[in-house]
């Protein structure tokens, strides 16, 4: 009897390590994201770790035209990557840096710099509440090309598991009040939002904007949302554009210009091509139209051109997107 109950403890003891080894093992697994490159110009995608979060084994480096990259991410991992684009290193002091999205480290790797607006974001949080992962892909910070995020699992998930993101290709609609051309020849190379462009509360949902009874969208987040349904256009925008899958079983591949080859300048040219800076002139690349030195009443005018502007959006997204 004794011998029995020696050998019942000791499988009961077996089966709680075995299983506190699974636990740790799926804790500890990897989520990987796949990243590529479908657009017909070379993108420069950056990775930044939230505080507190690990480091990853990258923070930067180059995608050609067709090539994709995987980045494995430690358990419980939060952050945030994005795509630079125009990039180029001084001839003279060697610096690195890019025309949309520049991380401000002075080399192809980010270092802990983070995304210059506007850029179009993908936002993850590994692990988190519930046992999921949560993700989305943030138009807040404005726009730069078009990105996609699609989760690939092996087990069902109990969360809203499915691809978001811009497929859209909007700068060449972009509101003028928002627009960014490159100083070379005056082409769109991305879109501003409204609280970068006009710095107002109203836009930014900051001081009596700063919940979401009072921050509303606007008619400028409305471009964006329009073209995008499933991104974020606002600060509040979580009800159509937070996304959950299961955690330890989920890895995500985000694909830059998901739908055809299209280009910074929307004319399906190469931007090297195109004659866009291959170097940045004394840092300055980019003309800004609609800035922080507009007043409210001009921000209110600009809004006047969005009617068209989104009718054209429409089409594109309709025409070069399968996220409806």
């Amino acid at each position: 009897m004794a011998a029995t109950a020696a050998v019942r403890s000791w499988r009961r003891a077996f089966a709680l390590l075995l299983q506190l080894h699974l636990i740790q093992l799926r804790g500890a697994r990897s989520a990987t994201f796949t990243i590529a490159n479908s657009c017909g110009y070379t993108v420069w995608p950056g990775l930044l770790s939230s505080a507190g979060s690990a480091a990853l084994p990258s923070t930067g480096f180059a995608l050609a035209p067709g090539e994709s990259r995987a980045v494995a991410a430690p358990a419980g991992w939060s952050g945030r990557l994005w795509g630079r684009t125009l990039c180029a290193a001084d001839a003279a002091t060697g610096r690195f840096a890019c025309a949309t999205g520049d991380c401000g480290s002075g080399d192809v790797q980010c270092n802990g710099g983070g995304a210059a607006t506007p850029a179009t974001l993908a936002e993850f949080t590994l692990d988190g509440s519930g046992g999921l992962d949560f993700y989305d892909v943030s138009l807040v910070d404005g726009y730069n090309l078009p990105m996609v995020v699609a989760p690939t699992t092996t087990t069902a998930s109990t969360g809203k598991c499915a691809a978001t993101g811009c497929a859209a290709e909007l700068n060449a609609a972009c509101p003028a009040g928002l627009r960014v051309e490159a100083a070379a020849d005056g082409g769109p190379v991305a879109c501003r939002s409204a609280c970068d462009a006009f710095g107002d509360a109203q836009y930014c949902c900051s001081g009596a904007y700063g919940n979401p009874n009072t921050c509303r969208p606007s008619t400028y987040s409305q471009f964006f949302k329009t073209a995008c349904p499933r991104a974020y256009s606002y600060a509040y925008d979580d009800a159509t554009s937070t996304f959950t899958c299961a955690a330890g079983s989920t890895d995500y591949t985000v694909t830059f210009c998901p739908a055809v080859p299209t280009s910074v300048k929307s004319t399906g040219q190469n931007p090297q091509t195109a004659g866009l800076p291959q170097q940045l002139n004394n840092g300055t690349t980019m003309v800004f139209f609609g800035g922080n030195t507009q007043t409210s009443s001009a921000a209110a005018a600009a809004s006047a051109n969005l009617l068209y502007a989104v009718t054209i959006t429409v089409a594109l997204a309709l025409s070069g997107s399968a996220l409806v």
